[in-house]
């Protein structure tokens, strides 16, 4: 169905659409490549809403090259007019006599009609050419989608002994230069980051990207219950991204001085047993066009993450550092020891030493 030159294409437009990865959301990072055989005469990725889509940038590239060549995809193209014009469209008109698209783009505006359009113009298509790899490119933009949730990303520092801070609450630094740079990149991927109120306090962070230039800076979310996020703190002061505040809290007086401050947003999530319904939340979060989250929080909200089974990955950075039985530990967890006679669901993904920490990422 599809040879070896065809799968080297789709590799290409697929590292394409992976650098789109900081700027794209909401919408997905897709590549486009256009070739002749193995001569590539166009090729480009999304950058951002509201820009010209991967198909439109390889057309360009390629001009009159398009005729009777091929389009390789990572995700199908569209049929609806948005804020630009369908891709479905314009590929038509380029004259292509083949698209191969990674994946069928599960959007109901779209589904299968991008597709559709293309054959009923004559083009022959074809679909699931590394659909896996498309997928996982796409993992927060199809969760939100499919699931109604973002993909939720759990970020963790402990020492060797899974410490986290001191019992006063010290924490910085546990791990190394390395390390926390190595978190700015996870944090320009994500859309949102999730924290508590009780880490706002104790940190006071801003939970931004500093260490490079981006197109797109995430989100903040705090998880506040009571209202309690000091209005001195940065993710109220710094208007650099917006900052969501999820709350229970019906203080009218006290979330006007919130709202006061443009970039700050109230969410209403629902009350499960005096706290906020994690689900919810991240049903409130997707609706609002947040694909792929990641949680930087103490063991409380940690925790609660995972007993609440919403956490998909796991991203823990050790330290060769002993901090001690009286220092706080990585997650708030009742003891289950059902986990010691069966297989763990988590399995690690991948592991490297960045600086002097380990780095492992894990998944379900």
């Amino acid at each position: 169905m599809f040879d070896a030159n065809d799968i080297h294409m789709m590799q290409n437009a697929l590292a394409l659409a992976w650098q789109g990865r900081f700027s794209t959301s909401p919408n997905p990072r897709v590549g486009c490549v256009i070739a002749h055989g193995s001569q590539i005469v166009g090729q480009g990725f999304h950058v951002r809403v509201g820009e010209p889509h991967a198909e439109v940038h390889a057309l360009r590239q390629a001009g009159a090259m398009a005729q009777g060549a091929t389009a390789y995809v990572t995700l199908e193209p569209c049929s609806h007019y948005g804020r630009t014009p369908p891709c479905a469209k314009a590929l038509i008109e380029s004259g292509v006599s083949r698209v191969v698209a990674a994946m069928t783009d599960p959007n109901p505006l779209v589904a299968g009609k991008g597709l559709a359009m293309l054959e009923a113009a004559g083009i022959r298509t074809q679909s699931g050419l590394l659909e896996q790899e498309a997928r996982e490119l796409n993992r927060g933009f199809l969760s939100r989608i499919e699931r109604g949730r973002p993909f939720v990303r759990l970020k963790c520092a402990a020492s060797l002994d899974s410490k986290t801070a001191l019992s006063d609450g010290q924490s910085q630094w546990i791990t190394g230069e390395e390390a926390r740079a190595d978190v700015q990149i996870l944090r320009a991927e994500s859309c949102a980051v999730i924290t508590g109120v009780g880490t706002v306090r104790a940190d006071n962070p801003q939970l931004n990207v500093r260490r490079f230039p981006t197109l797109r800076q995430p989100a903040r979310v705090i998880l506040d219950s009571r209202l309690q996020t000091p209005l001195d703190s940065k993710l109220i002061q710094d208007s650099g991204s917006p900052t969501l505040i999820a709350t229970l809290s019906n203080n009218e007086t006290l979330l006007q001085k919130y709202t006061n401050h443009t970039h700050v947003q109230i969410l209403r999530p629902s009350e499960n047993n005096g706290r906020i319904d994690l689900h919810h939340l991240l049903a409130l979060l997707a609706g609002q066009g947040y694909g792929e989250v990641m949680v930087e929080a103490g063991a409380t909200l940690a925790g609660a993450f995972l007993e609440a089974d919403l956490v998909d990955e796991i991203v823990l950075y050790q330290a060769p550092k002993i901090l001690g039985n009286q220092a706080r530990s990585l997650f708030d967890l009742k003891e289950n020891e059902q986990v010691l006679h069966h297989a763990s669901r988590w399995k690690i993904i991948s592991s490297e030493i960045i600086g002097s920490d380990m780095k492992m990422v894990l998944k379900i």
